[in-house]
């Protein structure tokens, strides 16, 4: 019998020649290459996340009549979106990249829509800023006949912050979970929910330390939430993931960043609560919360860059969900085909 004509009777499909075999990589080379991504990237999710949840809070705080809540959340904004674009412009290595990188708009590209978020985001920012600044000095800016003009366009700006700070704080969780590196891959149902509220945990810890306690009760419910949001989405993120996927999340030196990220957010977050309204208190919670925030977004950097160098969690976990699909009976799409 011709064995090419064994598994399907008429010969008119191919007989599985070849049984199950246990397959690594070619030499033990990595099979998914790691992206250029370094010490300047983290700081940029760290930072660009801090930029755009005090967009949001800022907005808040005018909204409520909360003058020095608004004016230290827009100026740690400014300086947050500023680190954060050096850092990024830093990791591309020539500046002129960054600005190549804006010369098309693309929506389903994250990179892309990265890129103008933060180009938009950084230009409300700054004059935003300005317009702070110049109350802060009693209105010496040399603004002169603009001053009007500039003033006048606060609550529009404010309004556009607070629109685009979500989407800044949130789109590096796509921009990861977009990339064939396994644990960031396996983990894109849950990412960007988890950089929003490692965001707003950052930006209510910010504002503690920065804002007399008086008006920085918004600020200590949402760090509060954004704890409860950041423990929950990183447990609920583990348990969905293959246990190779999410092994890098949990040992090494990254999972040793993200058990004392989780530690500090609770931490803070009590203190937030119970003891908010003493001055000290409130500091102390809100580094706590500024660090914990800063090693979820180094943690999870590094356990991308980890889970790329053993090619076990490239390959297992592609064949367990090959075979789970077989047992549920898909065999028919371009995915899985019949044994």
């Amino acid at each position: 019998m011709d064995p090419f004509r064994a598994g399907g009777g008429d010969g008119t499909r191919e007989a599985q020649l070849v049984g199950d075999i246990q397959f690594d990589s070619y030499y033990g080379r990595q099979v998914v290459k790691a992206p250029p991504w370094r010490g300047p990237i983290a700081a940029y999710l760290f930072l660009g996340g801090l930029a755009g949840g005090c967009g949001m809070l800022s907005l808040g705080a005018q909204l409520t009549d909360r003058p020095a809540l608004r004016r230290n959340s827009r100026l740690v904004a400014l300086g947050a979106v500023g680190l954060g674009t050096a850092a990024l412009i830093e990791d591309l290595g020539r500046p002129e990249r960054f600005l190549n990188m804006m010369r098309t708009f693309k929506v389903t590209s994250p990179m892309s829509l990265g890129t103008w978020l933060l180009g938009g985001f950084g230009t409300v920012s700054g004059v935003l800023g300005a317009i702070e600044v110049d109350r802060m000095v009693g209105e010496k800016v040399p603004l002169r006949s603009l001053r009007g003009l500039v003033h006048g366009m606060e609550t529009p700006l404010a309004l556009a912050q607070g629109a685009l700070g979500p989407a800044l704080a949130s789109y590096t969780g796509a921009l990861l979970a977009d990339t064939a590196v396994p644990t960031w891959a396996a983990s894109r149902d849950h990412l960007s929910y988890l950089f929003v509220s490692s965001a707003s945990l950052a930006t209510g810890g910010a504002a503690m330390v920065t804002t007399p306690v008086v008006e920085a009760g918004p600020a200590r419910l949402l760090a509060a939430a954004g704890v409860v949001g950041d423990v929950v989405t990183m447990r609920a993120m583990k348990e969905s993931m293959h246990p190779l996927e999410s092994e890098p999340l949990e040992t090494g030196r990254a999972g040793t960043k993200l058990q004392w990220a989780e530690r500090l957010a609770i931490v803070g977050g009590i203190g937030a609560l119970v003891g908010g309204r003493r001055r000290w208190i409130a500091a102390a919670s809100g580094a706590a919360l500024l660090a914990a925030s800063a090693l979820t977004r180094y943690g999870v950097l590094e356990a991308g860059l980890e889970s790329v160098k053993d090619p076990r969690r490239v390959i297992e976990p592609q064949k367990a969900r090959l075979a789970a699909r077989r047992a549920a009976g898909i065999t028919d799409d371009s995915i899985t085909t019949a044994g």
